[in-house]
């Protein structure tokens, strides 16, 4: 998980170039529709949509927005329909990835991914090619300077976390999805900020990338997170942080 993790983290310092263009608004927004329809406009029966708020107002999307998107999801406004999709594939040398997708055209969707896919080394596969290589878990990322590993991981564990997991300055914290939120509100008790807390797709095993190869997969993960029909992106490479950070500043 671990090279999977620093990009997902160290991606985030390209959020207020992603905000001007107007591309993370839109992606939340669709979430928050999509969340809204599925389960109901109430986020406090609806944890998908909660979540969806809590990463707006992280993104200082206006309430109005917000409340427009929740309308939109019930039905009391009108909006285009939005569906889900999820596309399964190979990155360069041979990396598992999943792709969710939220759009209003399938037909346009699919064969941009797939060109961009192909573009960068990879290719798309059957459904279920590599569903199998991730497991769907709630996902809290701390750095280690705010928090004490032991009694971090004494209060996951209360919590109903699964697993506390060191990686470089991080601690990453895995939890079954019915702990997602006992464990998020433990941390904020005791004023320990997350990094990330989402709920992801977790590899379990990752694929290490060097050279071309390395290059070729954070481009691919930069395009993808680039089209405006992609929400997540998961995928089980390990890339060094240097190459990481190297790679996508050039």
């Amino acid at each position: 998980m671990g090279g999977h993790s620093h990009w997902a983290t160290t991606k985030r310092h390209k959020m207020a170039v992603d905000n001007k263009r107007g591309k993370a608004f839109t992606k939340v927004i669709r979430e928050i529709t999509v969340a809204a329809r599925m389960g109901g406009g109430d986020p406090n029966g609806n944890p998908r949509l909660r979540l969806a708020i809590i990463k707006a107002k992280e993104q200082n999307m206006p309430q109005d927005n917000i409340k427009r998107a929740i309308q939109k999801g019930t039905g009391e406004l009108p909006g285009q329909t939005i569906e889900e999709l999820a596309y399964e594939g190979y990155g360069p040398g041979g990396v598992a990835m999943m792709i969710e997708c939220m759009t209003d055209n399938r037909n346009r969707t699919l064969p941009e991914i797939r060109h961009l896919v192909a573009r960068y080394g990879g290719s798309l596969g059957e459904a279920g090619c590599v569903g199998w290589l991730f497991e769907k878990k709630g996902y809290v990322v701390v750095e280690r300077s705010k928090a004490d590993e032991e009694k971090l991981m004494a209060l996951v564990l209360e919590a109903g976390g699964e697993d506390l997991r060191t990686d470089g300055d991080r601690f990453e914290i895995i939890c079954d999805l019915s702990a997602f939120e006992a464990v998020k509100r433990a941390l904020e008790q005791q004023s320990i900020p997350a990094i990330m807390a989402e709920v992801s797709m977790i590899p379990k095993n990752s694929i290490k990338l060097e050279g071309k190869e390395a290059e070729q997969m954070v481009h691919l993960m930069e395009a993808l997170e680039d089209h405006d029909d992609v929400q997540k992106v998961w995928a089980n490479f390990d890339i060094a942080d240097e190459v990481l950070e190297k790679v996508a500043a050039g």
